[in-house]
């Protein structure tokens, strides 16, 4: 199935518009002191999908993060990759030749590689899994789910994480339209929302390190309203600096901040990679919420997108359905006025390398205080 894997520079990623496989996302994890590793392999078409076509072999790459969890044990990580997608019924085997493929690469004390995939859920495809108001209904248990991804492995080894890293439901917005059309497309409450911020004379700029700062402020009061995972400023630095011009695939990265009379109300890292462009982080005031900021950000960051020649707009980020129980249900509310399409990945797979201690690992994991992969 697989031929030609070897180690190359991760400056020699391929271009893709997935932003955690580019040779940019290397350099800003270099930075922040994790070691990264870039493969490169080929694959027979036939052997990936039921209609190979005419191309009888597909040369792709991926990235992988790897980092220590302790003094003498490690795990490798590949956010959202490998981008190559198999038909569902070769996916198993896929990755676990893959898996295998790669052990020779990684720390002799690497116990496990963790794929945040970003391949559509199967259950995502499935009727069953819909209410009658076509809202998803989510995948089965972990054991269903681990039976139907390991069907036709050898070792039958892949385990479902107890949670995603990356997010699992995200919207996607379609660019190819003109400008009025994308916004047509929206729900008439975004729409009004967007030109009430822009009415109220909230203006968006593009912002560099000298504005670090005011994000920080506003990213630190998000996470604590919000209970979240608070990153150090030095990673929104070294994401801000880097470009990765010299490399396959760079990125583009946009501070934006919407301001009222100097005020800043709400910023975000919009990031633009090959043909698409994401938005990656978020944050905004606890006050002047009346002014819709947020609605306006988000609208400059489209134009900007679509500006640049980007297909399509990542929203990054939802509940899986309109449960107002789920914590992400106010970005699910948010994100869907903007028009795009839902869409569900498989999320965190992990293939263990030692079984003894990546169980070990497993049954601690939930309770190592500071274990954060993105």
């Amino acid at each position: 199935m697989l031929s030609d894997v070897q180690i190359k520079d991760c400056r020699e990623l391929f271009r893709t518009p997935i932003v955690q496989q580019t040779a940019f996302w290397s350099v800003v994890k270099n930075k922040l002191g994790w070691e990264t590793v870039a493969v490169n392999f080929k694959s027979r078409t036939e052997d990936l999908f039921f209609r190979a076509g005419n191309v009888n072999a597909i040369d792709s790459d991926l990235l992988m993060l790897v980092q220590n969890i302790n003094s003498h044990e490690s795990i490798a990580y590949v956010p959202y990759g490998p981008e190559l997608e198999p038909d569902d019924q070769f996916q198993g085997v896929f990755l676990e030749e893959l898996s295998e493929s790669l052990r020779p690469y990684l720390p002799k004390n690497c116990i496990l590689i963790r794929y945040d995939l970003c391949w559509e859920s199967y259950w995502a495809k499935e009727e069953d899994f819909y209410d009658p108001e076509g809202n998803w209904l989510g995948e089965p248990g972990k054991e269903s789910q681990e039976l139907r991804f390991n069907i036709g492995t050898v070792n039958w080894n892949f385990k479902k994480s107890h949670s995603n890293i990356l997010p699992a439901n995200t919207i996607y917005i379609n660019l190819s339209s003109c400008i009025d059309r994308i916004m047509e497309r929206m729900r008439p409450k975004t729409r009004y929302n967007i030109n009430l911020s822009l009415r109220k004379g909230v203006d968006v700029r593009i912002a560099g390190m000298e504005s670090i700062g005011v994000w920080y402020e506003l990213y630190k009061g998000t996470a604590l309203r919000n209970n979240i995972f608070l990153n150090d400023i030095k990673y929104f630095e070294a994401i801000l600096t880097t470009r990765a011009e010299d490399t396959h695939s760079p990125a583009d990265v946009k501070l934006l901040i919407a301001e009222l009379n100097g005020i800043p109300l709400a910023a975000m890292f919009l990031v633009i990679a090959g043909s698409r462009g994401s938005y990656l982080y978020g944050a905004s005031s606890g006050q002047n919420r009346n002014y819709m900021a947020t609605y306006a950000l988000q609208w400059e960051a489209i134009k900007i997108s679509k500006a640049r020649g980007c297909t399509e707009y990542d929203m990054f980020g939802t509940s899986p359905n309109p449960d107002t129980s789920h914590p992400l249900y106010g970005l699910y509310k948010f994100k869907t006025g903007f028009g795009g399409d839902l869409y569900h990945s498989l999320g965190c797979w992990d293939y263990p390398l030692d079984n003894e201690r990546y169980n070990a690992f497993r049954n601690s994991e939930l309770n190592i205080q500071g274990f954060h992969l993105n």
